[in-house]
């Protein structure tokens, strides 16, 4: 007993074993000065009583484990499961934490590599049943309950397995809440209809070999699944808890509209969407939207009652087919605070509207984002975004110079525009005044005639400006082959930003800071 409580508490104990080992360290330095004896050379013995010292200060600061059990737990939680059951070796206070924790975090393995995902895939899955079989097998008698369950599995081998140890985890276990992120064999591209229409199938088997999970899930993450329209509001209707929701390349057949309805959802976020319209009919409780990559000819959103909505992110690389937005239509009655645009360094897809058309849209934005702008794009035509915000606080501005397709007759292929990128979006200048903008952002700010106008312009409309930052541009992400030959254009040397700062006549208004960012 005593030497369990010493080593809860991290100091030495009175074992025969520690008192052997200072002795020994003891005997070590008194001998210090003597002859080597059996050959043993005098560097072998100085690194013997290193060790010992240096055991002897671990077994007196064992500091991880004079924390307390909340602290200690806190850590041990962000782990994933087999990695937080593996701590259960260290020590004996260590052995009962698998058994106290409150959430549960079951991850597959990488797949990063394509080639070899199905593999993975099957390689995962059975690890995450390992994993949950020795979760449930270790808290038989534990009489703590899960409060969150978060997941991460393959659809396809051993996803049946994996349903009835989730169902039989919930029941026995009284989890709280849970979290499902359900990945697919195949990725996007390589996914056809057929197989997303398998996957489908496969989600709802597994929702009914499992159905005590859904009035119990919060987060939901699917990925390239077809599911027939009853089926996808059937599982909205079961998961009353849901909070998330993310479709990543999900829907109910080719074209199809997609009705969504929840009275607790509060993020939603659909990506490379195949639907032609989704209708936002009631979502009391819905802040924050993210909408991304359509093929619609019209207007891909409808807004109905959203009264929370503040944050809205939409992006898409514009077709020559796809129609140019009218913000004001295309948002309805939401009122925002937060706008992301990005238009993936391809044509623009808004049309810039008269202040009156945007007044009852954008009347609480204060903050907007229009990022992946083209280099080739003038800039004066976001100033239509200023305008009709009359309480806006900072504009972000991000400019790109590469291209994510490049070669000519892929373009065609792929529908992409010949035109300039802001062919349509034409704004005619006009002096206005506004009194709230106090932050300027430029990503990717180049020492050239367009972007010091624009900057000027915004200067003389913003009265109350404090603040303007100029980004270097970032580095590429992605392996195009298209590079600029002019060069980088960033100021970077003293001489260079005094320049701006004169073509900017920053003497002019001297309470205003003006930031160079690498």
């Amino acid at each position: 007993m005593e030497s369990q409580g010493c080593h809860r508490k991290g100091k030495p104990g009175k074992s025969s074993n520690f008192r052997g080992e200072q002795q020994l360290i003891r005997q070590q330095k008194t001998s210090m000065g003597k002859p080597s004896v059996k050959g043993r050379s005098s560097s072998n013995r100085w690194s013997s009583i290193a060790m010992l010292e240096g055991d002897e200060r671990a077994l007196q600061h064992d500091w991880l484990s004079n924390l307390p059990d909340d602290l200690l737990l806190n850590i041990i939680e962000r782990l994933d499961v087999a990695d937080a059951m593996r701590t259960s070796i260290l020590a004996r206070r260590w052995k009962q934490i698998p058994t106290m924790l409150s959430k549960i975090l079951i991850m597959v393995g990488s797949t990063d590599n394509v080639q070899e995902r199905t593999c993975d895939a099957a390689r995962a899955n059975a690890s995450v049943l390992g994993a949950t079989r020795r979760l449930v097998e270790s808290r038989i008698a534990s009489p703590y309950t899960i409060h969150r369950l978060c997941m991460q599995f393959f659809l396809g081998n051993k996803y049946k397995k994996i349903a009835r140890i989730v169902a039989k985890t919930i029941r026995k276990q009284k989890v709280g809440f849970a979290e499902f992120t359900i990945l697919t064999e195949k990725e996007s591209y390589r996914s056809s209809p057929a197989d997303r229409f398998a996957y489908g199938r496969q989600l709802k088997k597994f929702i009914l070999t499992c159905p005590n999970a859904c009035p119990r899930l919060t987060r939901l993450s699917l990925e390239n699944l077809r599911l027939l329209q009853p089926d996808l509001a059937c599982i909205l209707q079961l998961c009353k808890r849901l909070e998330f929701l993310r479709l990543d390349n999900c829907d109910v057949g080719y074209r199809s509209s997609l009705a969504v309805e929840h009275p607790r959802l509060r993020e939603l976020e659909i990506v490379r969407s195949e639907f032609e319209r989704v209708d936002l009919n009631f979502l009391p409780e819905l802040t924050t939207l993210t909408f991304s990559f359509w093929l619609s000819l019209h207007d891909p959103l409808s807004f109905g009652y959203v009264p929370l909505l503040h944050t809205v992110s939409i992006s898409n690389t514009c077709r020559s087919w796809h129609k140019m937005l009218k913000l004001s239509e295309f948002l309805g009655k939401a009122t925002i605070s937060n706008l992301h645009l990005g238009f993936e360094r391809e044509k623009i897809w808004v049309k810039p509207e008269d202040p009156r058309e945007l007044w009852q849209v954008f009347s609480k934005l204060r903050l907007v984002n229009l990022a992946a702008i083209s280099e080739e794009c003038d800039l004066m035509w976001t100033l239509f975004v200023l305008q009709g915000a009359p309480s806006l606080e900072e504009l972000c501005i991000r400019v790109c110079d590469c291209l994510g397709v490049w070669d000519e007759e892929e373009r065609k292929k792929l529908g992409y525009s010949d035109e300039r990128k802001d062919a349509g979006a034409k704004w005619e200048t006009c002096d206005f005044k506004h009194h709230k903008l106090a932050v300027l952002r430029i990503c990717g700010f180049q020492s050239e005639v367009k972007f010091v106008d624009y900057i000027k312009t915004v200067m003389k409309a913003a009265v109350n400006l404090k603040d303007i930052y100029l980004h270097e541009k970032p580095a590429c992400e992605e392996k195009c082959a298209y590079s600029r030959q002019q060069g980088d254009r960033f100021p970077k040397s003293r001489k260079q930003k005094i320049c701006v700062r004169n073509s900017l006549d920053m003497h002019m208004r001297p309470l205003l800071r003006l930031h160079f960012l690498f």
